[in-house]
């Protein structure tokens, strides 16, 4: 049977709903936290930082990961490293390009370099993955976000792209690899066969983890009578030769 209770992938929940991290940083089950500037303006989020310390006061020391938001390399940086400043569980996503196409390895590496824990996100190629493995300090902790629910919406199965990025990172041990964008719950399962250190999973996501283990014949009927409640609670009737 399919259980959570085995897992070794570390389930990292992503999102911007403060009461929503606040009930998740009490189940044993999540691991870390993740955001973005788009997930925090869905959320109607207008204050980056005091949001930021916000969430650093609800999830006990957990690591999270905060999101760079320049486009400009030196501007990257200095906002790197005042984000880094907030706390010892905090990792610094730096886009693995700016908006130009311009490579942010380097940056990468100078951070690294400085004991920065970055997140280094949107990657999709095993090339991203390759150049930013050399460019990491080998004693600083790092994360490596591969967008593999991306990388599926184009028709690629990211399984075997992710088993090989996980041969890559072997060269840095305190770099883990993140499963990113993940479009179904089994993605969970996906993850930790291939050994990925991490997943990322929204809040809506996680709430089918209740599903996890259902016996497959019970969760067929309960499907069913849930099809023939609906069609009774609408009233709809179809004349047939018996009426």
């Amino acid at each position: 049977m399919t259980r959570t209770d085995s897992l070794n992938v570390k389930i990292f929940a992503d999102g911007a709903d403060l009461d929503g991290i606040r009930e998740l940083a009490r189940n044993p089950l999540i691991k870390g936290f993740t955001t973005n500037p788009t997930l925090m303006r869905k959320a109607g989020i207008s204050d980056y930082a005091a949001f930021a310390k916000d969430m650093l006061g609800v999830i006990d020391g957990a690591p999270v990961s905060f999101e760079v938001f320049a486009d400009e390399f030196d501007e990257m940086e200095a906002q790197a490293l005042e984000i880094a400043s907030w706390g010892d569980n905090v990792y610094v996503k730096i886009p693995i390009t700016n908006t130009k196409g311009d490579s942010s390895v380097p940056l990468v590496e100078r951070l690294s370099a400085q004991k920065v824990q970055v997140n280094v996100t949107a990657m999709m190629t095993l090339d991203q993955v390759r150049h930013v493995a050399e460019a990491l300090h080998a004693e600083t902790p790092a994360v490596v976000s591969v967008f593999a629910g991306r990388i599926a919406d184009t028709g690629i199965d990211p399984v075997p792209l992710m088993r090989e990025a996980v041969g890559i990172l072997e060269s840095r041990p305190k770099a883990e690899l993140l499963w990113a964008s993940p479009r179904e719950l089994l993605n969970i399962f996906h993850a930790d066969e291939v050994g990925c250190h991490i997943i990322t999973v929204t809040h809506d996501l996680l709430g089918k983890l209740k599903g996890v283990g259902k016996d497959l014949d019970q969760f067929s009927l309960g499907t069913v009578q849930m099809f023939y409640d609906d069609a009774c609670a609408a009233g709809y009737t179809i004349a047939t030769g018996k009426n």
